[in-house]
């Protein structure tokens, strides 16, 4: 076990450092959670589990000093959790998420000790010692790097076993109620997306995708190209009205 949980640390620690500084998005669970599966050895339960989670933060967004809870550890111990414990997808949510609002307090606490640098950082500035500044950002990347690794190592390694034995050992009530929780958590997810996408001109979209869904029972991948469909179209729409009205600017001016 030891071997995987290094490995799954490493990834930890380089989606951590993504998600402040790299912004490429391997910080996702849709894509952490098929990576912790192959590193496991259960590339399914990943794959499954890391788009349940993907749905949960998928409204979530920072804005300003308001946090959501960390997607990176709340995704690989969620996905880590589903598969060493064989527990259903919505239990291991239920999981992730409590966990993961504790380790967003722990980044803001780190980012707060972190602060006093970017003080130091201007006082070089000033000096145009660009050498320095630089010292300075690789030094807080090894220190980000260093907090996902050991928050991801430790639970993993040292709490697979004894999280595998309480499951076993919890009542069935208590499991229902995290598969319950874990059930809610993705359509909270949606609606707080919908709160802030979501226009008067939308909606006859909702509708045609919910009647598409719960009457017709669509899978969703044809949903999904039906929207690709419809986006598709609309842009081509308002391309061409741009042109129309870019051709119709020039030939006033070339009457002036």
């Amino acid at each position: 076990m030891l071997f995987e949980a290094l490995m799954i640390a490493i990834l930890a620690g380089v989606a951590g450092v993504d998600l402040f500084n790299g912004l490429t998005h391997i910080h996702r669970p849709i894509i952490t959670g098929p990576i912790v599966g192959l590193i496991l050895g259960d590339l399914e339960m990943g794959l499954i589990t890391g788009a349940s989670l993907e749905l949960v933060w998928m409204g979530m967004a920072p804005l300003a000093g308001a946090q959501p809870p960390n997607v990176v550890i709340g995704g690989i111990i969620g996905v880590a959790f589903a598969i060493l414990t064989q527990a259903e997808p919505q239990a291991a949510i239920g999981v992730a998420v409590p966990f993961a609002v504790a380790v967003q307090g722990l980044i803001t606490l780190l980012f707060t000790a972190m602060s006093p640098m970017m003080h130091r950082c201007d006082e070089l500035a000033e000096k145009a010692d660009w050498k320095g500044i630089d010292k300075i950002n690789y030094l807080a990347i090894g220190v980000l790097f260093s907090f996902y690794f050991i928050l991801a190592f430790l639970p993993i390694y040292f709490g697979a076993e004894q999280a595998k034995v309480v499951v076993e050992v919890a009542p069935q009530w208590v499991m229902n109620g995290l598969g319950v929780a874990g059930g809610l958590m993705p359509a909270i997810g949606f609606a707080m997306l919908m709160k802030i996408m979501f226009k008067q001109n939308y909606i006859p979209y909702f509708i045609a995708g919910f009647l598409a869904a719960a009457y017709l029972e669509l899978p969703v991948i044809a949903i999904a190209l039906v929207g690709i469909a419809i986006a598709m179209a609309d842009y081509f729409k308002s391309q061409q009205t741009v042109t129309q009205a870019t051709v119709q600017a020039g030939d006033v001016n070339d009457g002036i």
